[in-house]
């Protein structure tokens, strides 16, 4: 092919614009952040997770030297706001912090419209929160043997409440009724707050929810507690039996948290927020307030590799589970 002036000078000019885009993206990642970072949190108001990221939003900041402001879009298990940080600008301004629902999302919802694996680049895990098995306070059953004898001689009186297709209390309550042989009347809320005012009300029975937001009712007795969903015993609850010595050996829900970002995020931009994650899980504060609430916090396994390997692990884990359960993606 014969190169003319003309379009030799055409080559060189779109060849400089690159090279000038190029060092400009490497520039704005350098200078990253230069403003407010946004955190979805693909949940209501008020929930566990919600808790949780205000807590870190606020431990980040100093290592960003930005605010980090949370920001709830929830719906749909979760899928809607998270769908939404997938569709994000990829330049470090918008990050998701999502529990264990991204696991399961891909079994529970046929187009959530976003891809589990190729939509985002992880950043860390941050907690590990374990669940706890609570009723109204004036529910029968006052252990865990008085409560499986009691649901399954009315399994069709007992209504079991969760905080609607996707959230913690909904895969905790399958895992409990995969567990206790029986399939109770499920009462699908639209977040954890109603649900839980429900349950105060006495208008529900029993609710499976995380430590974050089921331990000042507990120690406060305002709900009846039957037992933590993880293999130890939880320190803020030191008097609460964990499922599996009450007989269910390895019955175990834990809700991680990890912190995602939009695919094709700089690589200087994701390092950045790798280090502001683990630096804000350092921090006493962070870390003291998570374990009042029962949380383990996972300093080391704040980095893309093991928020990836833990990914991998649980969807196909989670898409046996709810084959077994005859759960039906939407």
């Amino acid at each position: 092919m014969q190169h003319t002036p003309r379009n030799l000078s055409a080559r060189l000019a779109t060849a400089a614009l690159l090279v000038s885009s190029v060092f400009a993206g490497a520039a704005q990642a350098a200078e990253f952040p230069t403003k407010a970072i946004n955190m979805v949190v693909p949940f209501a108001a008020g929930g566990p997770t919600d808790n949780v990221a205000r807590s870190l939003a606020e431990a980040m900041r100093p290592a960003l030297g930005q605010t980090v402001v949370v920001e709830n879009k929830g719906g749909a298990g979760g899928t809607i706001g998270t769908a939404n940080v997938a569709r994000a600008a990829p330049d470090g301004y918008t990050i998701l912090l999502m529990h264990i629902g991204f696991s399961t999302a891909p079994s529970l919802y046929k187009n959530p419209n976003y891809d589990a694996f190729k939509s985002f680049e992880p950043i860390g895990l941050v907690v590990d929160v374990p669940m706890t098995i609570i009723a109204r306070s004036d529910f029968p059953p006052n252990n865990v043997t008085e409560l499986v004898d009691y649901v399954k001689k009315n399994k069709d009186k007992v209504s079991l409440a969760n905080a609607g297709i996707g959230a913690a209390s909904h895969l905790c309550g399958t895992m409990l009724n995969s567990a206790l042989g029986v399939d109770l009347l499920t009462v699908p809320y639209g977040g954890t707050a109603p649900a839980m005012n429900d349950l105060l009300g006495k208008q529900v029975d029993l609710l499976c929810d995380q430590t974050t937001n089921t331990t000042q009712h507990i120690t406060g007795k305002k709900v009846k507690a039957y037992a933590v969903t993880s293999l130890q015993r939880v320190p803020t609850l030191p008097d609460l039996p964990t499922m599996d010595e009450s007989g269910f050996k390895g019955f175990q829900v834990g809700i991680w948290h990890g912190m995602w970002v939009p695919k094709n995020t700089p690589q200087p931009v994701v390092d950045k927020l790798v280090s502001a994650l683990q630096k804000g899980l350092a921090d006493p504060k962070f870390q003291e307030r998570m374990r009042g609430l029962g949380a383990e916090v996972l300093a080391e396994q704040a980095n893309p590799k093991a928020l990836t390997d833990k990914v991998a692990q649980q969807v196909p884990q989670w898409a046996e589970l709810f084959k077994k359960a005859g759960v039906q993606a939407q």
